[in-house]
């Protein structure tokens, strides 16, 4: 498949800390099967935080999703709670902070990130995510 054609995979993932290395080793097979190598370890490292979150902060399923675009990368994480996710802090400001650091990771890491409510097959939740562009 050209690296131009866009794709999407989803991986459902149950309230499991084990599903945080599931979904980061699934994104590097994906990446690495579709030729943007490039990309695995900022990808990986931003999806362990999106989902990382969706686990520990909510306690029903999650998913993440992956869709490659028109040369952007877009990594996102569902889960079942609706209410928005903690504004990030600055990255500096955290140092060595236990907690906080998900989503100031992502702001610095990623080309652009937000989250929106969603319904996904008569569950409510809401979907955080990034993108990457490839350039």
């Amino acid at each position: 498949m050209p690296e131009n054609e866009p794709w999407e995979y989803t991986l459902y993932i149950p309230n499991d800390p084990r599903a945080v290395t599931v979904a980061r080793r699934t994104l590097r097979l994906i990446l690495t099967m579709h030729g943007l190598i490039r990309l695995t370890d900022t990808a990986e490292l931003l999806a362990a935080e999106l989902v990382s979150n969706a686990v520990r902060h909510t306690k029903g399923p999650a998913a993440l999703r992956v869709r490659w675009a028109a040369g952007v990368l877009r990594i996102g994480a569902w889960d079942a709670d609706p209410g928005p996710p903690e504004p990030p802090g600055e990255l500096e400001l955290l140092g060595e902070a236990e907690e906080g650091r998900g989503l100031a990771l992502v702001k610095a890491c990623a080309d652009l990130w937000g989250w929106q409510p969603l319904a996904r097959h008569g569950n409510r939740g809401k979907f955080v995510w990034c993108e990457l562009a490839a350039a």
